[in-house]
C-alpha cells in the first residue's frame, strides 16, 4: 500500500522503555512525538507485512531461529475440486485422509521410501460437497477406526477403510454438516449451518447441543470425559458439559473458524479476524497471535507440544513455534481451506486449486531441486489481487527496481515488492537460504495515486485505507486506519490518543487524512431505476395510487375458480406486461448494462387477488366448519370489509371487532383454512392489521400458528399462504421486527419446504429469503447474512423455477452488495459456481443479466 511518512523536522521523544504492547493496547509503541504540519509529505514504504505478535513481544530477527526450515516434499493430484477438509489417519501409518468439493474422500498411503503419497482408496457417499473430515479410534470391531465425514448434503458418512461405500450414514442436521471430532468410546461430535452440534454415538444421535445464534464451524471434544468445544459464527465458543453450556467465550470479532486442543486444560481458536487465540477452559484468553492478513480457516497443533500451524485466505501456511511465526509458506491457491500435521511432523495442506501438498523438515524426504524448481516456478506465475492479500493498495509508479532484491531481508516471510518490465512483482525472503523467492504477480496495482476500492485488514478489522507513518530519526512507524465512513477530526484524535502524541496537532493530522483519502465519503445509494418486482403499480400501505392491485394480473391465483397457488390468471394478462412493474415487458437491451436488481431496498410481496372468489370460497366452506367455528352473516360481513378496506389502501381503519373475526376464521381445520388465510395475507399490509398481528403481545402466537402451516406433509395451499403472508410481514415496522426476532425458527420451518415440487411454494421460499435478505443488508448482520446465504445455497441445490431462482440471485447479490466478508463468505460456500450455469439462460433475460451482475461481485 501507500505509505505515508512524517519528515522529522521537529522531532521530540520520550522514550519509556520497553517493545510493543500486543492487543489489548492495539500498537502502542510508548514514545512521545511531536509532529508539524509542514513535516508531513508522501513518499514510498514498502509494506512487509505484520509479524507475529503476542504479548510477550520478541524481536522479528528471533522467529526464524526457533526450529528448522519447513519445504515441499510433494504436490499430490487426485481431487478435481477444492480440497476442504485433512486428517491424519490412524492406517496406515503416515497416511492421512481428505475430502473435496467433489464429493470424494481419498484415503493417502506413504509411497515406501519415496517422497510422495499413494491414493489407496477414493470413497463416495456424498450427493454434495463433502466439507470435513475425522477419523474415529479404533475399536475391537473395527481395529483401523473408521473414517466420518460431513458434508452440504447435511449428512455425516461412515466408511470402513476396506470399503469405498459408507458403513452408515447419521441424519439430523438441517444443514450442512461443517466440522467433525472423534472422542472416546466411538463418541462423534458435529457441528452445522444449522446453528447446533450434535453427539452421536455409533448411529444414533445421543444430544443436541443448542446455544448458538449462527452457523457452528469449529467442534473439538476435550481429552476430559464429557467436556466439548463448539465455535461459531456468532464469534463465540461454547464450553459444553453433559450437553450443557458450562461457558461461553469471548473476544474474537468475526466467525470463529477453527479450534484444536493443546492438553487438557488449554486449547487454541482461529477465526475470521485474522487471529489466533490460546485459551484456559477456565474462560481465560493466555495469547493473542496475529500474522494472517485476512480470515483464517483451519489449524493444528504438532504431537506433543504447543506448537501449531495455520492456514486461510491469504494463501499462507504459516508454522508457530514456540509463540512466534516461525515461517510463511505462499502457496499458488487463493484459499487454504484446511491443514493437518503428520506424526512424523510433516505437514499437509488442503486448498482451493484441489491440490494437496505436503511440507517437511526432513532433508530426506525434501522434494527433488526439479520438484522445487516447479513450484516456485507455479508460485511465481501466481496472480496476487492486492484487495484480498496482506500488501494493501500500490502505487506501482513509486516501486524500485529488481536491484532492490540485492538487499538481503530482516525476517523470516518478509514481503518484498518490486516493478519489472511494468510488472509488480511480490517476493518473500526465505531466511534458511538466504533469497528472495517471487510468490506472486500483482494484479490491478494503481500507476497513479489513487488508492483502489479494496479495503485493508489490520489488527482483525477491515478498512479502507491503513497509513503507514514512519518517523525518520528513530525508525519507529505507526500505524492509522481509516474508514471513508469514519469521521476525520475522531480517527485523527484516536490516532493521537492511542500511540501518545500531542493532541496540538489534530488539525493537521485530520488535514491529511483528508487530502489522502481525496475526501471520499459514503453517499446515497438509492436508484430511480424502475423496481423490476414490483414497480409503480405495487401496493404501498397508505398510498394513494390509483391503481388498485386487484385489477392486476396475477401470476399465481388464476382464473375461473378460486384455487390458491394456480398458475392461471384472473384477467389474461396484457400483451408484454411484466406482472411485476407493470411497465412494458423486460428486455435485456433496457437495461444498459446497470443493475437494477440488487441491492433491494424494500421487501417484495403478494399483493394480487380476487376478493369476489376468496369470499365466494370462504362462504362455501363456512358450511363445513364445525359449528363453534361457523361463521355468521355479520361475521362473514366484517370480513368482507376488512379485504376491501386493505386491499383499496382506504383511509379507513380496521376495527378490533373485524380482527377477532379474522383471527377466528384463520383457526379452522386445516383442510378448509386456506381462503381465511389468503385474506389474512392480504390484510397483514394494511399497519394497523400488522401492529395488531405482529405485536410483542401477541406475535409469537401468531407467529406460532402460521408456522404450523409450513409442515413439510400439510396441505399445500396452506403452505404456500402462509410463506405468502410472511412475505407480507415485512411491509411494516412491527412485522419486520417479529420476522427479524424469530428469523431462526421461521428459516428452519421454510427451508424445509425446498424438496416440495410446488413451484409457487418455491417462489414464494425465495421471495422470504429475498426479504430477509433486504433487511439483513440494511443492518448489516453478518451472522444473519451467514444463514440466509447458506439458505439460498441450499434451496438453490433443488429449485428449478426460473422466477424463484430470480428472486435467490437478487437476494445473493443484495446480501453480498458492499460486505465483503459476505462475499467471501459466499465463495466459501461454492455459490459462485453454483449460479454460473444461470448466466446463459435465455428467456427469461432478467435471470441471466442478474445473475451476470452477481458474479461480478464474486
Amino acid at each position: 500500500m501507500l505509505g505515508y511518512a512524517v519528515s522529522a523536522l521537529a522531532l521530540v521523544s520520550n522514550l519509556r522503555g520497553g517493545g510493543p504492547a500486543l492487543v489489548d493496547d492495539g500498537f502502542r509503541r510508548g514514545v512521545v512525538l511531536l509532529l508539524l504540519c509542514q513535516g508531513l509529505f508522501l513518499r514510498y514504504r514498502l509494506r512487509d507485512g505484520f509479524p507475529g505478535l503476542r504479548r510477550d513481544f520478541q524481536p522479528p530477527q528471533a522467529m526464524a531461529s526457533a526450529g528448522g526450515t519447513y519445504r515441499l516434499r510433494c504436490s499430490l493430484m487426485g481431487h478435481e475440486l477444492d480440497v476442504r477438509g485433512l486428517s491424519r489417519g490412524l492406517f496406515p501409518p503416515g497416511g492421512f485422509v481428505s475430502v473435496s468439493r467433489d464429493r470424494t474422500v481419498r484415503l493417502w498411503a506413504p509411497d515406501g521410501p519415496n517422497r510422495g503419497f499413494t491414493e489407496m482408496s477414493c470413497m463416495s457417499g456424498h450427493s454434495n460437497f463433502v466439507s470435513c473430515v475425522c477419523i474415529i479410534p479404533s475399536s475391537d470391531i473395527y481395529p483401523h477406526g473408521l473414517i466420518a465425514t460431513g458434508g452440504n448434503d447435511h449428512n455425516i458418512c461412515i466408511f470402513t477403510l476396506n470399503n469405498t461405500a459408507p458403513l452408515y450414514v447419521l441424519k439430523g442436521h438441517k444443514n450442512t454438516v461443517c466440522s467433525l471430532s472423534s472422542g472416546k468410546f466411538g463418541t462423534l461430535l458435529s457441528g452445522s449451518w444449522d446453528t447446533t452440534a450434535k453427539v452421536w454415538l455409533n448411529d444414533k444421535c445421543m444430544m443436541t447441543l443448542q446455544g448458538h445464534t449462527a452457523a457452528v464451524w469449529a467442534v473439538k471434544i476435550l481429552p476430559e470425559q464429557g467436556l466439548m468445544l463448539t465455535g461459531s459464527a456468532d464469534k463465540t465458543i461454547k464450553l459444553w458439559k453433559a450437553g450443557r453450556c458450562e461457558r461461553t467465550f469471548t473476544g474474537h470479532e468475526d466467525c470463529v473458524r477453527g479450534l484444536a486442543i493443546l492438553n487438557d486444560t488449554e486449547f487454541l481458536s482461529c477465526a475470521n479476524d485474522a487471529s489466533i487465540r490460546r485459551w484456559q477452559i477456565t474462560g481465560e484468553c493466555l495469547q493473542i497471535y496475529y500474522g494472517h492478513t485476512n480470515y483464517i480457516y483451519s489449524i493444528s497443533v504438532f504431537p506433543h507440544c504447543k506448537d501449531f500451524i495455520t492456514t486461510g485466505e491469504d494463501r499462507s501456511l504459516r508454522i508457530w513455534k514456540q509463540g512466534e511465526c516461525a515461517q510463511t509458506i505462499r502457496l499458488p491457491a487463493q484459499s487454504l481451506w484446511s491443514c493437518c500435521v503428520l506424526d512424523n511432523g510433516d505437514i499437509v495442506v488442503g486448498a482451493s486449486d484441489g491440490i494437496i501438498r505436503v511440507f517437511t523438515e526432513s532433508l530426506e524426504r525434501t522434494a527433488s531441486a526439479e520438484e522445487i524448481q516447479a513450484f516456485e516456478n507455479e508460485l511465481s506465475q501466481a496472480t496476487i489481487d492486492p484487495k484480498t492479500s496482506d500488501l494493501g493498495d500500490i502505487n506501482a509508479d513509486d516501486l524500485p527496481g529488481r536491484e532492490h532484491l540485492k538487499e538481503p531481508g530482516t525476517r523470516e516471510g518478509q514481503t518484498r515488492l518490486i516493478k519489472d518490465n511494468g510488472k509488480v512483482e511480490a517476493y518473500q525472503w526465505t531466511v534458511s537460504e538466504g533469497r528472495w523467492i517471487k510468490i506472486g504477480e500483482v494484479v490491478g496495482s494503481s500507476g497513479a495515486t489513487q488508492q483502489t476500492s479494496g479495503r485493508v485488514l489490520f489488527e482483525g478489522k477491515e478498512y479502507d485505507y491503513v497509513f503507514t507513518i514512519d518517523v525518520n530519526e528513530n525508525g519507529s512507524s505507526y500505524k492509522l486506519p481509516y474508514n471513508i465512513s469514519d469521521d476525520p477530526w475522531l480517527a485523527a484524535y484516536n490516532f493521537l490518543q492511542k500511540n501518545d502524541l500531542n493532541a496540538m496537532f489534530l488539525d493537521q493530522v485530520a488535514k491529511f487524512i483528508i487530502d489522502n483519502t481525496k475526501g471520499q465519503t459514503l453517499g446515497n445509494t438509492d436508484t430511480e431505476f424502475s423496481d423490476p418486482f414490483t414497480g409503480s403499480g405495487r401496493y404501498v400501505p397508505g398510498s394513494s395510487s390509483g391503481t388498485s392491485a386487484l385489477h392486476a394480473p396475477d401470476p399465481f391465483t388464476g382464473a375461473g375458480r378460486y384455487v390458491p397457488g394456480s398458475a392461471s390468471n384472473v384477467v389474461a394478462p396484457l400483451s408484454g406486461v411484466d406482472p411485476f412493474t407493470g411497465r412494458g415487458a423486460y428486455q435485456a437491451t433496457d437495461v444498459k448494462a446497470e443493475n437494477i436488481y440488487f441491492p433491494k431496498k424494500e421487501a417484495v410481496t403478494f399483493d394480487q387477488a380476487n376478493p369476489t372468489q376468496i369470499l365466494g370460497k370462504l362462504k362455501e366452506l363456512n358450511g363445513s366448519a364445525p359449528e363453534e367455528q361457523k361463521l355468521t352473516e355479520d361475521d362473514l360481513i366484517l370480513l368482507e370489509k376488512i379485504l376491501f378496506v386493505t386491499c383499496n389502501t382506504s383511509a379507513e381503519t380496521p376495527t378490533a371487532q373485524q380482527l377477532q373475526t379474522l383471527w377466528k376464521a384463520i383457526n379452522w381445520p386445516e383442510d378448509i383454512v386456506f381462503p381465511a388465510l389468503d385474506i389474512l395475507r392480504l390484510s397483514i399490509r394494511h399497519p394497523s392489521v400488522n401492529e395488531n398481528f405482529c405485536s410483542e403481545k401477541d406475535s409469537i402466537q401468531f407467529s406460532s400458528h402460521l408456522l404450523k402451516f409450513l409442515r413439510p406433509y400439510g396441505k399445500q395451499a396452506n403452505q404456500l399462504l402462509a410463506l405468502r403472508t410472511l412475505c407480507n410481514c415485512f411491509v411494516s415496522q412491527a412485522g419486520q421486527r417479529l420476522m427479524m426476532s424469530q428469523r431462526d425458527t421461521i428459516m428452519s420451518h421454510a427451508i424445509e419446504l425446498k424438496l416440495g415440487g410446488n413451484k409457487n411454494i418455491h417462489i414464494a421460499l425465495a421471495t422470504l429469503t429475498l426479504n430477509y435478505a433486504v433487511w439483513l443488508h440494511k443492518v448489516n448482520n453478518i451472522e444473519g447474512k451467514a444463514q440466509c446465504l447458506s439458505v439460498i445455497s441450499t434451496v438453490m441445490e433443488v429449485v428449478q423455477d426460473l422466477e424463484a431462482i430470480f428472486r435467490l440471485l437478487v437476494g445473493l447479490g443484495t446480501l453480498i452488495s458492499d460486505d465483503t466478508n459476505a462475499v467471501q463468505l459466499a465463495k466459501s460456500l461454492g455459490v459462485d459456481s453454483q449460479i454460473k450455469k444461470y448466466a446463459s439462460i435465455s428467456e427469461p433475460a432478467k435471470v441471466s443479466e442478474c445473475c451476470r451482475f452477481v458474479l461480478n461481485l464474486l
